[in-house]
């Protein structure tokens, strides 16, 4: 498997999990109310957004320094 596959697979899996912490703390701030801040729903959008996107962009400069080490690694490999 190339590099550039493997870190789509974890970013997507990270991803994933990230999206599901997002979900349970939406889903718990609306089933309790009373144990909330009245901006709770606000502060967990804004921080697990920007945690997410910032995660996605790490990602994508990542893919293309993946991508030039795949790249390297087949023009070392001796052809036969």
């Amino acid at each position: 498997m190339s590099k550039k596959a493997r870190l789509i697979l974890v970013m997507v899996i990270i991803e994933a999990v990230l999206a599901g912490i997002w979900w349970y703390l939406a889903r718990f701030g609306m089933a309790n109310p009373d144990r909330v801040t009245a901006d709770f729903q606000a502060v967990v959008g804004q921080t697990m957004g920007m945690a997410m996107g910032g995660l996605l962009g790490l990602g994508f400069i990542l893919f293309f320094v993946a991508a030039r080490n795949d790249r390297k690694a087949a023009q070392d490999k001796p052809r036969r």
